[in-house]
């Protein structure tokens, strides 16, 4: 690379470092001895301590058994600044992760690799703090619930921020005329008596032979299982073809005269006893 501030120094590439996940009391408690020091007199020690780990050892157990209980990290805080925040965490150690690194960068842009991470910890509260952290969190949960409203004092009173800027009515009303609700549902439609629906549907098909059950619904405001029921009796169904997913009038109904529709709708509608029509009629063949 041309600029030296390009580089990755990598001298410490090789240090083992922890890396340790902790609740945000933890590490707010932690920083706060960092700015507390930085910003009293010059003579506060730079290294103060903000907390120490613990390691115990089982002198019984073996480094050869695969036993989790040995060796246990505790951690304890040190500062004065934690306020109720529980002082002492179990750290439960793991190895089993992704190979990870600590990279840093100044102010000034320059990044170096400040080590490998060797161990992975997770912080909970200890056995005999874990009542008082189980309160801190709930307090936590009830505050952010509890929002603060402010009133703020406008000095500009004479409403100006108020009055709608040009073209906001007129959107506004654009908007309501192209929400017009439209009918959608069976259950706001009203049924019309069979007969004087059927009549009607001869009339629809008188001026388009084949019509589609979506645009029979938009010309007559009917429900769609009461124009079903009709179309069965008096429609066949295209299923294909270039009219296909249309319906025409059967046969029968598409040369007959009023008088004669009228007959061939009062044989639908007899009982299966009177099922048979009057052989008188020019409909019906002799044999």
């Amino acid at each position: 690379m041309e600029n030296k501030d390009n580089y990755l120094e990598t001298s410490k590439a090789e240090r083992s470092v922890w890396l340790m996940k902790c609740p945000g009391l933890v590490s707010r408690s932690l920083k706060a001895p960092q700015l507390s020091s930085s910003s009293s007199s010059s003579s506060a020690s730079p290294s103060q301590a903000v907390a120490k780990v613990i390691l115990s050892i089982d002198p019984r157990v073996s480094s050869d058994d695969n036993d989790s209980s040995s060796p246990q990290f505790t951690m304890e805080l040190v500062g004065t600044e934690t306020g109720d925040v529980p002082k002492r965490y179990s750290m439960d150690m793991t190895k089993d992760f992704v190979p990870m690194s600590v990279f840093s960068e100044t102010s000034q842009g320059k990044l170096a690799v400040e080590g490998k991470i060797l161990n992975k910890f997770d912080m909970r509260p200890h056995d005999e703090n874990i009542e008082n952290y189980g309160k801190l969190c709930r307090e936590r949960t009830n505050q952010s619930m509890n929002k603060s409203r402010q009133i703020q004092v406008i000095d500009n009173d004479n409403g100006t921020h108020m009055r709608p800027m040009p073209g906001m009515i007129i959107a506004a009303v654009f908007n309501e005329k192209k929400k017009a609700p439209a009918k959608t549902s069976d259950t706001k439609r009203t049924r019309r008596d069979r007969g004087e629906m059927e009549d009607i549907m001869f009339k629809l098909f008188e001026r388009q032979s084949n019509w589609t059950l979506r645009q029979l619904i938009q010309e007559t405001d009917q429900p769609e299982q009461f124009l079903k029921d009709i179309l069965k009796d008096l429609c066949i169904y295209n299923n294909k073809g270039t009219n296909q997913g249309s319906y025409e009038l059967k046969p029968e109904y598409k040369k007959a005269t009023d008088e004669d529709r009228a007959f061939l709708q009062a044989s639908h509608s007899l009982s299966p006893e009177c099922s048979h029509p009057p052989t008188n009629h020019p409909l019906v063949s002799r044999t």
